[in-house]
């Protein structure tokens, strides 16, 4: 019997290598649509010029396409070997665009929590009070550090009317040094 079951392994292994994959069966699924959409093509696809919105067979393959472009060297051998298989090249300027997004430094909730305070004393100061509309952005002057260690300021849209929302949601569970900050600002329900 554990001989039959090798035997019917190797020989599932000889029709298909990758019939039993470790990665999620999203991925294995997307790809095999983006195979028979290149498969329908005659292997004559531009996956550059694959709209992301693209739908086929039920899959989002615009959207997976650009993200496997996006991924390159990150992707495990195995992902590579499949997408070269159907002309799924990565696309420097997606690859570094993910790079640049992975090194930037993540914001922690106490950074956060500043922004928005000084976005809504930036707010306060020019409109005189603080009732933000929900969809209100505020741009907001920061100092960001680059990959040398070098400084430089960029400006960043705070969302100033859902972070407000947000704090008084949870104001139960809000510091009472954050509470007085957000009272200093003119919050009533602070």
């Amino acid at each position: 019997m554990h001989r039959d079951r090798a035997e019917r392994r190797r020989q599932l292994e000889e029709i298909d290598p990758f019939w039993c994959p470790t990665w999620p069966i999203t991925w294995q699924r997307t790809y095999a649509a983006a195979r028979m959409w290149w498969l329908e093509a005659d292997g004559r696809v531009d996956w550059a010029q694959l709209p992301e919105d693209t739908m086929f067979e039920g899959e989002q393959l615009g959207r997976w396409v650009k993200a496997q472009r996006a991924g390159g060297p990150g992707l495990e051998t195995d992902h590579q070997d499949l997408l070269a298989a159907i002309g799924l090249e990565p696309a420097p300027e997606l690859v570094a665009a993910r790079a640049a997004a992975a090194a930037k430094p993540k914001v922690s909730r106490a950074d956060r929590f500043q922004q928005g305070l000084a976005a809504l004393a930036a707010f306060l100061e020019r409109e005189g009070h603080v009732r933000v509309p929900r969809p209100h952005k505020e741009p907001l002057e920061v100092v960001v550090a680059g990959p040398g260690g070098e400084e430089s300021t960029e400006v960043v849209y705070v969302g100033l009317g859902v972070w407000l929302n947000n704090q008084k949601a949870r104001r139960a569970k809000l510091s009472p040094g954050h509470l007085a900050q957000l009272a200093e600002n003119g919050v009533e329900w602070a």
